[in-house]
């Protein structure tokens, strides 16, 4: 399969990311397909990534017209069997547990083509941990993407038994839709951004969970110092907290450390109450006018809000 062969993406789970991605893909000429378990999610999902490219209108990286253009090559549907008729390429977002991946990867390895490349956009797991759950270990690998919005970096993990081949097909597809490519030579949880990231992430919610220091006192050495207009919990409203809670939670149960089951469980105060983030409107912080982006948080004259 040559990358003039891809014509067609699936992307399994319509969230936030699989909104971005399939956006960015339709963007670079590709006809997109979506697909959730309801058409309700669905229809939020496509309205979503409407509002998306009036964004990218706005900040000129693309023009009005080609807007509807975009938009026109993406459909969604909730029939499995649809989906994956003619799909040439599938990134899937669902949620950060294997098992679930495993069962979604499964279960449209028996409906796609032979042909078609998995990709996971897993930001935690490792493609070997379901590669073989898959049906086709030899053509899947971890194709990661960031915000897209800020962001044009992609890591491309293959597993040990993905073939050389399709390591170098999934690099040329992200290259098509305008990515820069981080390939990692052996499987790491958290790619290369994602482990320093989580490593922040880690060190933020230890601090809060022991009531070392305030929410906004964290973020505010952060920013203080690192000279960003963001901290660590502003970033994890923008991650979204109940992707924070999967991996943190997920992680916590399996290494058993009792600081980072301190640290789910004090996500999970957050998630429990529906504060998610910026999705939500509310989570560290309220949106859309974080008190972290007013001109007097830094000198602790802003409230937290």
């Amino acid at each position: 399969m040559k990358l003039s062969d891809i014509r067609r993406v699936l992307i399994l789970g319509a969230g936030t990311m699989g909104q971005q991605i399939g956006f960015t893909c339709a963007m670079h000429g590709y006809t997109v397909v979506m697909y959730d378990i309801s058409q309700e999610i669905l229809d939020k999902s496509i309205s979503r990534m409407q509002k998306l490219g009036s964004w990218f209108v706005s900040t000129g990286r693309i023009a009005p017209e080609q807007l509807g253009e975009i938009m026109a090559r993406i459909s969604g549907t909730s029939d499995p069997a649809l989906a994956a008729r003619d799909a040439d390429f599938i990134s899937e977002s669902v949620p950060e547990d294997p098992a679930v991946k495993a069962r979604v990867f499964n279960q449209f390895n028996e409906l796609c083509p032979e042909r078609t490349i998995f990709t996971t956009n897993t930001s935690m797991l490792v493609p070997s941990m379901i590669a073989d759950k898959t049906g086709r270990p030899e053509k899947f690998a971890a194709l990661h993407f960031h915000d897209v919005r800020t962001s044009s970096v992609v890591d491309v993990m293959p597993h040990p038994g993905t073939a050389p081949e399709v390591t170098e097909l999934v690099r040329e597809f992200a290259r098509s839709i305008g990515q820069i490519v981080i390939t990692l030579n052996r499987e790491n949880n958290g790619y290369v951004f994602n482990t320093m990231l989580s490593s922040l992430f880690f060190s933020s919610l230890s601090l809060a969970s022991k009531g070392v220091a305030s929410i906004e006192d964290i973020d505010r050495s952060w920013m203080g110092v690192m000279h960003t207009p963001i901290g660590p919990f502003g970033i994890m409203d923008q991650v979204g907290l109940s992707t924070v809670y999967t991996i943190t939670d997920y992680w916590a149960r399996k290494t058993g450390d009792p600081q980072a089951l301190a640290n789910a469980a004090f996500l999970k105060g957050y998630v429990d109450k529906g504060l998610l983030g910026f999705k939500t409107k509310e989570g560290f912080y309220k949106y859309p006018n974080p008190s972290y982006g007013e001109p007097g948080f830094l000198a602790g004259d802003v409230k937290a809000k």
